[in-house]
């Protein structure tokens, strides 16, 4: 689901506001707030996406399939429980918090070693 710059600027009443941890190995995480337009039936990974294509490039996350959890790369703790981004779906006018996975070493961001 691509939404484009514009469509962001438009859709505030219905914003979803993701809290991702940043950072990596070696460092102290921050946690950084994004609003992201709500678009019905998006997952959170589409909202990560929205983020590094219209608000920073940088932010980093492990994803292979971009639907229905078969690769499980994009694995998260989603508000404090593990789930896969790419099948947790966004809400309108939610919060939510988005960090690494935790017992796995840290690389960047979202992203962990999955070996």
């Amino acid at each position: 689901m691509r939404l484009s710059e514009e469509e962001g600027e438009e859709a505030n009443m219905s914003d979803i506001k993701l809290q991702v941890t940043r950072g990596e190995a070696g460092t102290e995480p921050a946690v950084v707030s994004y609003d992201v337009p709500y678009r019905e039936g998006m997952s959170l990974l589409d909202a990560i996406f929205w983020i590094r294509e219209y608000r920073d490039p940088s932010l980093t996350v492990r994803y292979s399939c971009r639907s229905a959890n078969a690769c499980k790369e994009c694995s998260a703790l989603v508000d404090g429980k593990a789930g896969f981004l790419c099948s947790i779906r966004a809400k309108a006018g939610s919060e939510v918090r988005v960090e690494p996975l935790k017992g796995r070493p840290w690389i960047r961001d979202l992203a962990t070693d999955l070996d």
